[in-house]
């Protein structure tokens, strides 16, 4: 049993960099879902009108598009263009080899998203914290430039301070798009089979993107590695809580996480991830196919 074949997914295609930069582009118009997400993620007794309220204050509308310009894209171009092309290799080598599309998916989207985090997003997810937390300095009367809330980081932690918190990162991004890609392409091979569809024939837009939603909402389960990022490279609560711990590690933020907030903490801030995660997958999975088949054969 194999995945749905696409044009683009033939052979080493350098082309799926491009169109994986672009596509992860397009997806960046869910930043306000990213932006009130990661609020709620930080500040775990809010509620989502609390939040989209607090959000709303440091800046109205421009405040849920804070870290877009240009980090966000600086970052949804790399990470786009290293998660499909990798993405893309992994799935269709697992798919020459008989490969269930469900285990095909996973492993496609595991061993991109670990690429794009470690290639990538340990810095310019960094610089939209930054960004992020410049604004809410700003809003508090103090005023600094981005260049030198970074180098305060730089100077203080070095190289692994402006990376703090990227193994939480590349666990997320495993299991973001490995649970992404893996449901998609099972919803895509249930749909077929409900359709009455061979397997390699080409399933209709709406079925893709219903396959993608699928994937997307499914893919929250694991939002409390969400939250444990969010933590871990907050810059404004070092000082707030004396049983937080000084040097964070995935485990133990999980741990003082769970201990101040309970269960219902590692979840804040997943309803707007189900929105943002169904977005990026419809983007990522099924209109990045279309666009891979028709760069292929525009060859």
């Amino acid at each position: 049993m194999a995945i749905q074949k696409e044009p683009g997914q033939k052979g080493v295609n350098w082309s799926n960099i491009a169109v994986g930069a672009i596509m992860n582009m397009v997806t960046t118009l869910g930043q306000p879902l990213e932006v009130l997400k990661t609020q709620m993620a930080a500040n775990r007794s809010q509620t989502m009108l609390e939040a989209t309220r607090s959000v709303w204050a440091r800046g109205g509308v421009a405040g849920f598009f804070q870290g877009l310009i240009p980090w966000a894209w600086i970052e949804a171009s790399t990470k786009g263009a290293v998660l499909l092309f990798t993405a893309s290799e992994i799935e269709d080598t697992c798919a020459r080899m008989g490969v269930h599309p469900f285990f095909a998916g996973l492993a496609g989207g595991c061993g991109g998203g670990i690429a794009q985090a470690y290639a990538t997003m340990g810095f310019t997810t960094c610089m939209k914290t930054v960004e992020i937390t410049r604004h809410k300095e700003a809003a508090a009367g103090v005023q600094r430039s981005t260049f030198q809330v970074f180098m305060d980081i730089y100077r203080k932690e070095g190289i692994r301070g402006v990376n703090k918190g990227v193994n939480a990162v590349a666990v997320r991004q495993c299991t973001n798009w490995g649970s992404r890609m893996g449901f998609a392409r099972l919803a895509e091979n249930s749909i077929r089979k409900a359709r009455g569809k061979g397997e390699d024939e080409k399933l209709g837009t709406m079925d893709k993107i219903l396959a993608s939603t699928i994937g997307g909402a499914l893919a929250t389960w694991n939002q409390p590695i969400e939250v444990v990022r969010v933590e871990m490279q907050s810059m404004a609560k070092a000082t707030e809580n004396v049983n937080r711990p000084q040097k964070l590690t995935v485990f133990n933020t999980l741990a003082f996480i769970y201990k101040e907030n309970g269960i219902k903490g590692l979840y804040r801030g997943v309803t707007p991830r189900i929105g943002l995660g169904i977005w990026q997958t419809v983007c990522m999975v099924s209109f990045a196919d279309y666009v891979k088949a028709w760069v292929k054969g525009r060859q």
